[in-house]
Parts: structure tokens; sequence; C-alpha cells
């Protein structure tokens, strides 16, 4: 008979490897998605997070749980193509805050139609209650983890 500490080792690492799998399986349908308009899914990621308001790289490499650094290379990759601009930014003089210009929420536009058939599709196949929990039980552990590193 396995012992708790045995039993929790095991549920986090089957935790851990499902999360690796799930992050691989989006992130392929995400660079699918993303190649319709020119984008691949770590420029469409960031592009996505100014949509609603600009925003300093720091903010959005904590959104994503990343480096400041990789985010900076994209934005500078998405500025260089004009899909986004860096504006000022009244609250930090030398942290600028990063936009998407027309042509990169043009860009974003093009992948409208497929993420909608893709979301659909998902819903269908977990129907929406299903759906709905997965999403809680990914912001419940999203939130465990938090906590975890705060200690």
């Amino acid at each position: 008979m396995a012992s708790t500490a045995d039993r929790h080792s095991e549920l986090f690492t089957g935790t851990a490897l499902t999360v690796f799998r799930l992050n691989g399986q989006l992130l392929s349908v995400a660079e699918e998605l993303a190649r319709s308009a020119g984008l691949t899914a770590a420029r469409w990621q960031v592009l996505g997070a100014v949509t609603d308001e600009p925003l300093p790289v720091s903010a959005v490499a904590r959104r994503f749980g990343t480096t400041r650094q990789s985010v900076q290379r994209i934005a500078d990759l998405l500025v260089e193509r004009r899909l986004a601009e860096y504006r000022p930014n009244p609250a930090h003089s030398r942290a600028k805050l990063l936009a998407p210009t027309e042509e990169g929420l043009e860009a974003l536009r093009r992948i409208d139609p497929d993420h909608g058939r893709v979301a659909d599709a998902l819903v269908a196949e977990l129907g929406e209650d299903g759906a709905e929990r997965a999403l809680e039980s990914l912001h419940r552990l999203s939130r465990a983890l938090d906590r975890l590193g705060e200690g």
C-alpha cells in the first residue's frame, strides 16, 4: 500500500506531466491559428496581451509567468514588424508601454474566425459546464502554486 507521501508525489507528478502535455497541445493549436495571420504563438500571445490596454513589457511577463527578457525580445520583433509600438509611460519614463498598431490589430482579427471554430469545438467536446470546471481547476492550480511560491 502506497504511503500518503507517495500518493501526493504521484498526484503532483501526474499533474505536472499533464500540464506539460496540455501546454504542448495548446502551443501546437496556437501556432496553427497564429500562422494564418503571419504570427507565431508567442507573438500572438504578447500582442494579444496589450489589445485592451498598453502595458509595460514587465507586466506582460508577469501575466504569463515568464521573464521580462523573453517578452522584450518578442515585443521588439513586433515593433520591428510594425505590429506594435512603444508609447511613453506616464508612470515610468524608462518602461515604455507596448501597444498594438492598426496593422497588429488587423493580424489579430485574421485569427478570430479560426479561434472561434476551435473554441466552439472544444466546448462541444467538453460541454459548457465541463469547460467551466476545467478552467476553474486550472485557476485553482495556478493560485495554489502562486501561494507556494510566496513561501
